[in-house]
């Protein structure tokens, strides 16, 4: 279990402090519509997220029955740095059930709000309070470190969320993660609720934001600013609905804002995003932020001219901390800069006048299209040109 004392907020504000990265991709992840994955396909995303230096998988739920209780515990077996957690009901049947995997830990659910209270049978909150205090003690003494999961602790009354910290502490748990399960938060209102509950528990506290309103990752920043320990994350932003906090933005922009930091290896980050997108069936978008294709590709005349006198400019990321190369395409907005240097990757050269009308055949060629120009064709458009003029020559 983390050191809740390496977690706990620094009094120097610039100080970057280790948050832990909870990934929740082979359980809330596989919950999106329409996304089921394969036994090899759990493995392949748990040694993944496992390299990726993630601190916790939370693999699934064994309640779901014998093989996925068989396939919890094989991820357990083979990550070999990640904590691995089974996920449950604040219910007997599902300690016993997490018991039969052989991990260590659980994550243990309760609704928090009066109308998720009435739809999953709980009586009220003195219901909600008598189940922790006889079922996480139960947990524990079987040998488990039991985390609490508040579902739908947004809409909950703020002082019951107290009571439910103060609950779970004296239960013996470890950690409370309060989920914003309809995703309707907004970064203020999330940062003012961490600062309270970080007040009033030594409880490691986690953030668990859906993206229904696209605030998931700011959510989850302004989450740790309030003083969360732990963030709540699945690759890709996989998930019910619009999804969950992304893991790759999360930890990514943590570390680019310099007040917190994680242990993933951001050279792993692209490989992940491809792992879970091959086993969802989900087509990372182009400018999916961080391993969409387009995040370091380039066409804006005014943007190369810059690049290629300072990357700094127009990038606020080094490509090559994520195994990646910047990229200048050619299409409607390049500019001469961006053609000149193109042609000098090619080993041609162009004189104003012949730069000028190349350029010219982009910008017509990328609008019928719709498409960008790669190198090669500029090669193609050199050549044709040379052809009909004679003006172009091969550099050197």
């Amino acid at each position: 279990m983390p050191n809740l004392a390496s977690h706990a907020p620094q009094d120097d504000e610039t100080a970057a402090r280790l948050i832990g990265l909870n990934d929740s991709t082979l359980r809330d992840g596989e919950q999106a519509p329409g996304v089921a994955f394969t036994d090899a396909e759990k493995l392949r995303i748990a040694r993944a997220l496992d390299a990726a230096g993630i601190d916790e998988i939370e693999a699934g739920t064994p309640a779901m029955g014998d093989a996925e209780i068989e396939i919890i515990g094989e991820i357990g077996r083979v990550a070999e740095r990640a904590a691995v957690i089974a996920w449950g009901r604040m219910r007997e049947e599902d300690v016993a059930a997490a018991l039969r995997t052989g991990l260590g830990r659980v994550s243990l659910s309760v609704p928090m709000s009066a109308r998720q209270m009435r739809a999953k049978g709980y009586e009220g909150p003195k219901d909600v309070l008598a189940r922790i205090a006889r079922i996480v003690p139960l947990a524990r003494d079987r040998g488990l470190v039991v985390a609490v999961g508040g579902e739908d602790s947004s809409r909950a009354e703020p002082d019951f969320v107290l009571r439910v910290l103060d609950a779970v502490a004296a239960a013996g748990g470890h950690r409370f993660r309060f989920a914003d399960t309809l995703g309707v938060m907004e970064p203020f209102g999330v940062r003012d609720v961490f600062r309270r509950l970080r007040a009033a528990s030594a409880l490691e506290l986690e953030f668990h934001g859906h993206d229904d309103l696209g605030l998931a990752t700011a959510n989850t920043l302004a989450a740790l600013a309030g003083g969360a320990t732990h963030a709540s994350v699945c690759v890709l932003g996989l998930g019910e609905r619009a999804g969950n906090a992304p893991l790759e933005e999360v930890a990514v922009a943590l570390a680019r804002t310099g007040r917190h930091r994680t242990r993933a290896d951001f050279g792993r980050l692209c490989e992940l995003a491809a792992v879970v997108a091959a086993a969802s069936g989900r087509v990372v978008p182009a400018d999916k932020p961080i391993v969409g294709d387009a995040v370091f590709s380039h066409e804006s005349g005014i943007h190369v001219s810059g690049l290629l006198r300072d990357p700094a400019t127009y990038e606020a990321l080094e490509p090559a901390q994520f195994g990646r190369t910047r990229r200048i395409v050619f299409g409607k907005h390049s500019g001469l800069a961006a053609v000149r240097h193109g042609l000098q990757l090619l080993g041609l050269s162009a004189d104003a006048a012949a730069a000028a009308a190349i350029l010219a055949q982009v910008r017509c060629r990328a609008e019928q299209t719709k498409r960008p120009v790669e190198l090669p064709a500029l090669a193609d458009l050199h050549a044709a040109l040379a052809r009909g003029s004679g003006l172009l020559h091969a550099a050197g």
